[in-house]
């Protein structure tokens, strides 16, 4: 893995030399392989979950709260709402693991006091598993995989233009804004303007 943002003044290093830690991982063995680590690292207890729906009911787990370890691009929903929801029951040290490395994605991570940004490679590096693990995609659905001229789109959409005056700003053809909202409505799982905006909004990617 490699660290692209690390916020200087929230280390994430933990107070106690062992803690309890919840990892959110779409793949198993993801998964296998971060609850591999954190237990070298020290984790006592580490709760698992496949899913937000998953991680939001597991997040009750009754004791320490310490550390989050959650994957970008879930399989229902994007992983940055969820956050907000998790901090407001105790997880508030979060270290997010994704494949996006554009400006746009960390600008939203650190809004959402992401403590540790992570771009993850083609694979993870298995010394807790003793396999190559190839990285899990997002399987659609999420704002997570939006690329930053997509996220530019988006905040003119969001402004109300039209594909015109979105192509005049930008410097683009009216056809390849189209193309633009086209992979945007395959990454959120909605070809309606109105719904794109917000799904981008409650992921903190649009203001």
């Amino acid at each position: 893995m490699v660290a692209l943002v690390e916020r200087p003044s929230a280390v994430v290093p933990l107070p106690r030399a062992r803690f309890t830690a919840l990892v959110v991982a779409a793949s198993a063995t993801r998964r296998q392989a971060l609850v591999g680590r954190l237990r070298l690292l020290g984790a006592r207890d580490v709760v698992e979950a496949a899913s937000g729906a998953e991680a939001r009911v597991r997040a009750l787990y009754d004791g320490p709260r310490d550390l989050v370890v959650i994957e970008g691009g879930l399989p229902d929903g994007a992983a940055l709402p969820l956050l907000a929801e998790l901090a407001k029951v105790g997880w508030r040290r979060v270290v997010l693991l994704t494949v996006r490395d554009d400006p746009y994605a960390v600008r939203a991570a650190l809004n959402a006091h992401v403590r540790c940004y992570i771009v993850t490679p083609d694979e993870l590096p298995a010394q807790a598993t003793g396999t190559s693990l190839p990285r899990s995609r997002p399987r659609g659905g999420s704002p997570d995989e939006l690329s930053g001229r997509e996220i530019e789109v988006l905040q003119l959409v969001s402004e109300g233009r039209s594909n015109k005056d979105i192509g005049d700003a930008l410097g683009l053809s009216a056809l390849t804004v189209k193309s633009h909202l086209a992979r945007i409505a395959r990454k959120v799982g909605t070809g309606d303007r109105a719904e794109m905006v917000a799904h981008a909004m409650r992921s903190g990617l649009v203001r």
